[in-house]
């Protein structure tokens, strides 16, 4: 945060309301940034995104860039809208949601996006806060980012230039994410307009849509009603915070409160005013908005690389050698302009041939004191590496648990300090001021007020340093431009100026033409305070306040003759700055001071001034009381008279009364001498060795910090890997809920067909089976993986081993119907399990259970032998045949398959030999009598009848055919012995179809 006031414009929330704000035609756009932990809240947010939103979405995950990821098709089942993944040149549309490809970043133009090959290596890209960044370059105040699970900082940066766009950030509730880091890094940095559960950010992110604002009026366009509330909004900010707003621009302001109501849905100023009375915190949050200041490190780098390369080396140039240049920068915010002011310093001075030795003193002031505390703490998110070079990365900043702090080396170079530039008097004699991106949120006549005043604090020859869109605009008489593009000015050394300097104690609000000065009292003297006042200027003693560590934090008087700045890095520590012998007196008797809580006097301390000497009295006294000091030392110079100094002996102590005293305390000053020579040669021996420590020390620390480097960058790529990690198991556990919920579907269908199936692998181990196996094979499931050999059967199968293996051999199925003891008949078949890729994989045993088909078997069989016993029992002779058809479908003979007893007796020998032979067999040479007869019986269900002679009893019998069903399979023949009739195989034929004839 700073003292500076980014412009905010709400975003719209249809097509219709995004017209209005943006290019015509465009469609607005929400960003969606997640990492690790992100799918599940991606599902969550597009399943609360109502239809009809008119809004386009674009997904930004961290994805394996070596793999196609299935995020398009986990995302499709959560939502209705179409999902794709991005392709270069894609022009988006309303409802639609963009997936960002892998090994890619995304960038928007217009309503097109267009893919980029990343620049960083792999663990250190940041393709969140590459598209935010450009979502906000392009759609300004109508861009919208949302930050989702995630781990790292990922997106911070993005929301960053969103919010200084006037854009709109929600940010996931971090205690509703899988991992906070991503939402926790854009909380703490103070980016998120509004926090909530994911399943709710959509609703609130089409509220805030519906209640935005197209445009902020100008002040002249505001109504008047308005105007007084926004007055009384001002007057609360004054009242609770102590900062006046009034110099502001109106329209900043006016934009910031109607950012402030969108967000709680409130249309009118006069009730938000309302709601700021009844609400405190509010103002606080006002407060905070109205200080967004969104800065990075080198920002327009080729400004800062002018600076360094031009302007540093010619203030270096015109400095004294040892000398120390000071900066000033107002509005620091955070603190990266400030530190990277410091760094290009360091660079441009080991650029100097010869080199230079100057110091750099900043002076880095802002109003939020939150901003303050985050600038002087030095440390940075991870994300930093987009904006700083690896080269200075590695140079100016440490490695730290959660990101880089900024090297002491720099640290040291920087003072932090709240400061309010409209109300607190100026830093002077500077050589370099920066005031980027403040003066345009200010009032042009604080910007009138500003530029003399920043003119008065630079020295002749100073330089200017304003953002992008600031200019010195009429005060081309003060500052002259370096280059005018890069917004660097140069001080001009001019004599006098059209109207004086105004300091801060001047910059105020108008007076209300209401008001009348003449009403204010004028301040009554007060003869005690002048008389005191007059009394501390001209008799009192010099003095300084300091800390317990001796640190002045007051100086009272003219204490040049007893303190001295120190050369080199500015110190306002008392011992470094005491004069002479004071330095060596003051320390043990300060400490002593402390410690013991009392009073502590140093009497005649001689010191050097001007080339003579005089005496001071120190007194060292702790501070009990007031309460407000307690902890403080107040030290005291009290000049002793020459007088005095004079009336003190100047040869030996009147209690000496003889020369061998004097010879002794001679033999003692000696000796003492000779002790303090060896005790600073022990000394100088002692620093030698600490300084050969101190080198070893700092080489094994170089290499601790080079591992340590080695060790985080191994840290970030294990920590981009584990995302994309994170993103593959997401991935894979939507793959795996597929297969449960296909793998259910299989066992249902395989338990609702009722079919026992068991699954083996090559080596006939139990892989699978369906709960009817268990009825059959004694299974239950810790038995998976034991052999089948080991597993006890009711089913009467001893070779099941070896049909098993011979299928796994020959790859046929085998079939076969088997009984089980417990009386059940078994249908099996073995056939070998196939895989996907036509791969043997073991076997498939199915058993159907028959039971009922083979009771019904063996009724049947009952019956049929129940018939063929009538038969078998008939007086008269019976056949029957299966008929016999040529190739083409003809008939040419009839096959026996059955006789009874009285054919047999007819034949004249057993009816087996008959059995499976033809009429052509059995009746040789008597076709012609039987053909017509069997034909028309078999193929055309008719009855007929012929004549045959049997050798057999040398008689002639009837033959009857026909055909018992409808099926021209088969066919019947009944016979009977005819007397009478002409007899030999001579016999005229007699055969004939009677149509219509009985059965004999």
């Amino acid at each position: 945060m700073s003292d500076r006031a980014a412009p905010i414009e709400t975003p719209t929330a249809t097509a219709k309301h995004a017209a209005t704000n943006a290019a015509p035609g465009q469609v607005p756009v929400i960003g969606l940034g997640a990492s690790a932990g992100g799918l599940e809240a991606l599902e969550l947010f597009l399943r609360n995104v109502p239809a009809g939103s008119g809004l386009a979405f674009v997904v930004i995950q961290h994805m394996d860039p070596t793999k196609k990821g299935a995020l398009v098709e986990l995302l499709q089942r959560a939502t209705d809208m179409p999902v794709q993944e991005v392709e270069d040149g894609l022009r988006i549309a309303p409802e639609h949601i963009y997936v960002i490809a892998p090994n890619t970043d995304i960038s928007i133009l217009g309503d097109t996006l267009h893919l980029f090959p990343p620049t960083q290596a792999r663990g250190l890209r940041l393709p969140i806060d590459f598209f935010l960044r450009s979502l906000a370059d392009d759609r300004g105040p109508s861009a919208i980012g949302v930050i989702l699970s995630g781990m790292g900082s990922d997106g911070m940066l993005g929301l960053g230039t969103i919010k200084e766009k006037g854009g709109g950030t929600f940010v996931q509730e971090p205690g509703t994410a899988k991992f906070d880091g991503m939402p926790r890094s854009s909380i703490d940095a103070g980016l998120a307009d509004v926090v909530a559960p994911v399943e709710e950010l959509p609703g609130r992110i089409l509220a805030y849509l519906k209640h935005a604002h197209p445009a902020a009026p100008s002040a002249i366009a505001i109504k008047a009603k308005d105007q007084s509330a926004l007055e009384k909004v001002l007057i609360l900010l004054r009242s609770q915070t102590g900062h006046d707003f009034s110099l502001y621009k109106k329209s900043t302001i006016y934009r910031r409160i109607e950012r402030r109501m969108g967000l709680h849905q409130i249309d009118e100023i006069p009730d938000y005013v309302r709601f700021l009375r009844e609400n405190r915190q509010e103002i606080e949050l006002l407060f905070k908005e109205l200080l967004i200041g969104v800065t990075s490190f080198f920002r327009d780098p080729l400004a800062w690389e002018y600076l360094k390369t031009t302007v540093i080396p010619a203030l270096l140039a015109a400095q004294p050698e040892g000398g120390t240049l000071r900066a000033w920068v107002p509005g620091c915010s955070t603190g990266e302009e400030a530190y990277s002011l410091a760094m290009i310093f360091k660079e441009a001075q080991d650029a100097c041939r010869p080199p230079r030795s100057h110091a750099l003193l900043i002076f880095a002031t802002d109003l939020d004191r939150d901003a303050i505390d985050k600038a002087r703490a030095a440390v940075y998110p991870e994300n930093i590496a987009v904006d700083v070079s690896p080269e200075r990365l590695h140079r100016f900043f440490n490695q730290v648990e959660h990101g880089f702090k900024v090297g002491q080396e720099i640290r040291e170079t920087v003072i932090f300090a709240p400061h309010n530039v409209a109300m607190n008097p100026p830093f002077t004699k500077l050589d370099i001021l920066i005031c980027r991106n403040l003066l345009i949120y200010l009032d042009h006549s604080l910007q009138q007020k500003l530029l003399p005043l920043f003119h008065y604090s630079l020295n002749p020859g100073g330089t200017l340093f304003l953002g992008s869109a600031e200019t010195v605009g009429t005060f081309t008489d003060l500052f002259s431009p370096l280059d005018s593009k890069l917004r660097l000015y140069r001080r001009l050394d001019v004599a006098t100026h059209a109207a004086p300097v105004e300091f801060p104690d001047a910059f105020r609000a108008a007076p209300s033409p209401s008001a009348d000065p003449a009403r204010k009292p004028a301040p009554v003297p007060n003869i005690q305070v002048l008389t005191e006042r007059l009394l501390l200027q001209y008799y009192a003693p010099a003095g300084v306040l300091t800390t317990e560590k001796g640190d002045i934090v007051y100086i009272s008087g003219r204490t040049g003759r007893y303190l001295e700045p120190a050369a080199g890095k500015a110190n306002w520590n008392l011992f470094a700055m005491a004069r002479g012998d004071l330095h060596f007196k003051l320390d043990a008797a300060f400490l002593q001071a402390v410690r013991e809580r009392k009073s502590a006097i140093i009497k005649s301390v001689h010191l050097g001034t001007n080339g003579g000497k005089h005496a001071v009295d120190v007194v060292i006294h702790p501070i009990d009381d007031p309460s407000d000091l307690k902890g403080m030392v107040l030290v005291v110079f009290l000049d002793v008279p020459d007088a005095l100094e004079a009336a003190a002996p100047t040869l030996v102590d009147p209690e000496i009364k003889d020369i061998s005293q004097l010879e002794a305390l001679g033999r003692e000053l000696l000796q003492a001498r000779s002790e303090a020579k060896t005790i600073r040669l022990e000394m100088q021996t002692s620093q030698e060795e600490l300084r050969l420590s101190n080198e070893e020390l700092q080489s094994a620390n170089e290499e601790l910090q080079s591992t340590n480097e080695e060790l985080t960058t191994s840290k970030e790529e294990i920590q981009s890997m584990n995302e994309e990690l994170q993103t593959v198991n997401h991935e894979l556990k939507a793959k795996f809920d597929d297969l449960s919920r296909a793998n259910n579907d299989m066992k249902n269908l395989l338990n609702s067909t009722d079919i026992a199936t068991l699954f083996l692998d090559d080596d006939l181990n139990v892989r699978r089976f369906t709960t009817q196996v268990a009825s059959i094979f004694k299974l239950i499931p810790s038995d998976v993986g034991r052999p089948i050999t080991d597993i006890a059967t009711v089913l009467e199968y001893p070779d099941m081993i070896s049909d098993a293996r011979e299928v796994l051999r020959s790859l046929v199925f085998l079939e076969k119907a088997l009984p089980a003891r417990d009386g059940r008949w078994f249908l099996t078949r073995v056939m070998p399990y196939r895989t996907l890729d036509n791969r043997i994989d073991g076997l498939v045993i199915t058993l159907s259970d028959v039971s009922a088909s083979k009771r019904l078997e063996e009724r049947l069989r009952e019956k049929e032998h129940e018939a063929l016993a009538v038969f078998d029992n008939m007086p008269k002779a019976f056949a029957l045949l299966t008929t016999v058809f040529d190739t083409a479908g003809v008939f040419v003979d009839g096959r026996f398959v059955f006789v009874n007893e009285a054919f047999a007796d007819l034949w004249g020998g057993p009816g087996g030999e008959v059995l499976g032979r033809t009429l052509r067999e059995v009746w040789p040479g008597n076709e012609a009598r039987w053909r017509a007869a069997c034909q028309n019986a078999a193929v055309h269900g008719v009855r007929g009848g012929f004549d045959l002679f049997f050798e057999h009893g040398a008689k002639t019998v009837r033959c009857s055919a026909y055909r018992p069903g409808d099926k021209p399979d088969r066919f019947c023949l009944l016979l009977e012995a005819q007397p009478g009739m002409l007899e030999g195989p001579c016999l005229k034929d007699a055969s004939h179809a009677a149509s219509g004839e009985g059965t004999p």
